[in-house]
């Protein structure tokens, strides 16, 4: 999957052979940041859905512009399945949303198993490693991280529990002032119980459940990832997470 707009950004490391990219500081004009990272599922069995999910992609990237501060919003949106190396595949690095032009986002095609953890591993690294590059810097940054899925884990080289080691350290380790990491199951309600259980495995913040894929409820979860982003912008600098993201859609 080739990566849109490399022109003015660096690539970062993450660890156990994830990458990320990001868009070079020096570009930056602003001192306050949220980090936003979107993961969406690929894999075989949303080949039914595809191109509704592209949609959805594009509405809840498209919806971070009603935020009250867009101007604050790095947004980065990857897709993962077993087929690409490492297990995910960046349509764009960290860039600020007035650059990213969701309309030349390719369509998803899906293909391959779930490396479920990859995508949560690499979600959550790149917006702790990014994050300490800016912070590093004396910017403020807090982060949210979404990962839409239909399925199980069943393909990854890590681990729930590495998952949550990593999360925990984008707060200790002082790389991020609040993150909130979010698990959506789309058509998944057949697994809700186990993505539930993985949610609290992998120390994420909240499991929502989508439970038929159609345009409507794929406008409400797009509606869903552009509130909570806001509400988690809205936050930046009081030191805390978002006390106001929904707990269902």
């Amino acid at each position: 999957m080739p990566r849109l707009g490399e022109e003015g950004m660096v690539q970062g490391k993450i660890g156990k052979g994830f990458t990320f990219t990001g868009t070079r500081i020096e570009k930056l004009t602003s001192t306050l940041y949220t980090l936003v990272d979107i993961q969406v599922d690929v894999t075989g069995s949303v080949e039914a859905f595809e191109d509704d999910l592209t949609k959805m992609l594009q509405a809840s990237v498209e919806g971070c512009r009603k935020c009250p501060t867009p101007e604050n919003l790095l947004v980065r949106v990857s897709l993962f399945s077993d087929r690409f190396p490492g297990g995910t595949s960046e349509i764009h690095g960290f860039k600020p949303l007035a650059e990213i032009d969701t309309s030349k986002y390719p369509a998803l095609v899906a293909g391959g198993m779930t490396p479920l953890c990859d995508a949560c591993y690499s979600g959550i690294g790149a917006v702790t490693a990014y994050g300490k590059q800016l912070t590093d810097q004396e910017y403020t940054v807090n982060a949210i991280t979404f990962v839409i899925t239909d399925g199980f884990e069943n393909a990854s080289t890590t681990t729930p529990a590495m998952v949550k080691a990593l999360k925990k350290k984008a707060i200790s380790g002082e790389q991020l002032e609040s993150f909130i990491g979010i698990l959506i199951g789309v058509n998944a309600a057949q697994y809700a119980q186990v993505l539930a259980t993985f949610k609290d495995e992998a120390g994420l913040d909240k499991y929502i459940d989508v439970k038929d894929v159609n345009p409507q409820e794929l406008a409400k979860l797009a509606a869903f990832v552009s509130q909570s982003v806001s509400s988690q912008s809205q936050a930046l600098g009081t030191g805390g997470p978002s006390q106001s993201i929904a707990a269902t859609i």
